[in-house]
């Protein structure tokens, strides 16, 4: 493959009237990453239609590819990937603890996070298409990257030649809790498959919350590992054969010490790189508000967790849970605690602007296909068909055969799949 690196200036606030601009309107970097398949020689390359690929999160970079396979490997055959760094993260004026502190107070630090949800993500891409004189490109949203296509299709399907989506159809209405309610649930049910198929993790995964009731253990970055910590590693729940990574975890947690049984070091780095959020801070600062239109999340999957007694750390047996992100995390991780106070603030904020245009979609004329997976535990069933219902023409591919991740599975498969169905839509 080829590489170019893109960086753009855009404006931090896309909405702001004229009346409020005053002075010369703040700008933001954006950076973007082009990879192009060595099959096609650079004047070929030149004349290929732009893939825009919006990944998962929120406050995750975009992809680094060090080859092309995959999902990108049949997408190079026809496109120009474009792999975008979303604002705020990776190489794109980043958010993190050290730099939004600069932005002044705690309410000033809130205001700012304001500008980095979906609807400014989208206005980046139209400046980026435009830049890079495209005429309207095809995009391609895993994830929190599905819910961002949604909002393209809102507020600027001009710019779209068509959009694939792979779990990633968000609601378009309605509280957070209807969301976690739904997740808690699915999140119940693998939990019960996976110890269908390793019992004796059960076993494990008792033993780590028993110990570490009575033993304080500590992560490499030094924060300690709490019961309510481990169970974040239900994260590998949410994938097909990742799922199987959660065993490899579990199986060399233990080592006998002249303290007698502790948690090896081994154990306690991939830990580590699981529970801590210091490479994507945003992830647990906006992930709330990408359900926000008009309404306060206020802590929406703690609030739920109420009603779920089962997923308590005190539980027993101990279930492990998923993407939810709870206040606590901003007591325990240290990436975390100095933004605090902001994510109060985040958590509070009741006048979030829409995200989506639901009459626009009602009568959307861009060629849209989506992966559903039946047993999706952060993108529930359910709540995705409703949304694929209400936006017009928009083809669904439901199947048990993949979970969250299944691009990292099959994407070269789903990718085609999905983009069959968008062209024959069209055709």
């Amino acid at each position: 493959m080829r590489t170019a690196e893109h960086y753009f200036t855009v404006p931090l606030d896309h909405f702001a009237s004229t009346e409020d601009a005053g002075a010369a309107p703040e700008t933001i970097t954006v950076f973007a990453r082009e990879y192009v398949s060595t099959a096609h020689t650079a004047a070929e390359a030149a004349k290929l239609p732009w893939l825009l690929f919006l990944q998962g999160g929120p406050g995750g970079r975009g992809n680094r590819l060090a080859s092309l396979n995959g999902w990108s490997k049949a997408a190079a055959r026809d496109f120009r990937i474009l792999m975008l760094d979303q604002r705020g993260t990776g190489l794109s004026s980043p958010v993190d603890r050290n730099t939004l502190p600069l932005r002044g107070t705690v309410e000033a630090q809130a205001a700012y996070l304001e500008h980095f949800r979906a609807d400014s993500i989208v206005a980046d891409a139209e400046l980026i298409r435009t830049a890079l004189g495209s005429g309207p490109w095809s995009i391609y949203g895993q994830s929190y990257g599905g819910f961002c296509a949604l909002s393209y299709l809102s507020f600027a399907p001009q710019g779209l030649r068509e959009a694939l989506i792979t779990g990633g159809l968000a609601p378009l209405s309605g509280p957070a809790d209807d969301v976690y309610r739904a997740t808690f649930r699915r999140v119940a049910a693998r939990n019960a498959e996976y110890f269908s198929w390793y019992p004796e993790d059960r076993r494990t995964v008792e033993r780590i919350a028993a110990h570490l009731r009575q033993t304080e253990e500590f992560l490499p970055d030094g924060g300690r590992l709490t019961v309510e910590r481990f169970q974040m590693v239900g994260s590998f729940l949410g994938g097909n054969t990742r799922v199987d990574g959660l065993h490899y975890l579990l199986e060399d947690a233990f080592i006998e010490t002249a303290r007698g049984a502790r948690l090896s070091d081994g154990f306690l780095e991939q830990v580590q790189g699981i529970v801590s959020r210091l490479a994507n801070p945003l992830y647990a600062l906006m992930h709330e508000s990408i359900y926000g239109q008009g309404q306060a999340s206020g802590w929406a999957a703690w609030r739920v967790l109420q009603e779920y007694p089962e997923f308590q750390p005190d539980a027993e047996p101990l279930l492990l849970t998923g993407e939810m992100v709870y206040p606590w995390y901003f007591e325990q991780d240290a990436a975390l605690r100095p933004l605090q106070q902001v994510a109060e603030l985040v958590a509070r904020k009741d006048d979030w602007k829409p995200l989506y245009d639901k009459p626009r979609l009602a009568v959307n004329r861009v060629p849209v296909a989506a992966a559903v997976y039946r047993d999706d535990i952060y993108v529930e069933r359910t709540l995705a068909l409703e949304t694929a219902a209400a936006v017009r023409g928009l083809q669904v591919w439901e199947t048990g055969e993949f979970h969250h991740d299944g691009i990292s599975d099959d994407g070269e498969a789903i990718f085609g799949r999905l983009l069959g169905m968008a062209r024959s839509a069209r055709d």
